[in-house]
């Protein structure tokens, strides 16, 4: 028997729908197709979605500074008005006590001058007292006198008891008592 050639077959080239037949070249075709085609397209997405994360990060890592950096100074002006506080509280406390001791100094003064204001208005009551009854007991010692001598005296014996009143009033201290 003679061997035909297979071109006599009918076999040439076609397609053949065997895929379990397909030779590895046929698929290192298509993928290379695939690739080269769909290649760029899928490299320019993923570039795109990497500098998009890239960018998203940054802006994440600059927003979080700036939030530290807020923070930072919210504590800080925290701590400033914490320490103020306590100070206006010390100071107050200060100038309280301060008060309070001028307040009591101030009264204390106060009642050492009524208590001497009331030992000069005694006194002074005192001396009019006195003052008083000394008047009186001249008059009426004048009195008595001017009874006693109502009957003329001569001018001797009038300027005499007069001189001799005049001494005896001169001398008189009243007695000042407490």
């Amino acid at each position: 028997m003679a061997e035909l050639p297979l071109a006599f077959l009918g076999e040439g080239f076609g397609f053949n729908g065997n895929i379990l037949s397909t030779n590895i070249i046929n698929l290192a075709v298509v993928l290379g197709v695939v690739i080269s085609f769909g290649g760029d397209a899928l490299r320019s997405l993923l570039e795109n979605r990497r500098q998009t994360i890239q960018t998203n990060l940054e802006q994440a890592d600059k927003k979080a500074e700036e939030a530290e950096e807020r923070l930072t100074k919210v504590k800080d002006r925290l701590e400033r008005s914490q320490q103020a506080a306590k100070d206006i509280l010390a100071q107050g406390r200060l100038t309280a006590d301060q008060e309070k001791k001028r307040s009591l100094e101030e009264t204390r003064n106060d009642i050492a001058r009524l208590e001497q204001t009331k030992e000069e208005t005694i006194q002074l009551q005192q001396q009019k007292a006195i003052a008083q009854v000394s008047k009186q007991v001249v008059g009426l010692a004048f009195q008595q006198v001017k009874s006693k001598l109502s009957p003329p005296l001569d001018k001797t014996i009038h300027a005499s008891v007069n001189d001799f009143n005049i001494v005896l009033f001169g001398e008189y201290r009243p007695s000042m008592t407490n």
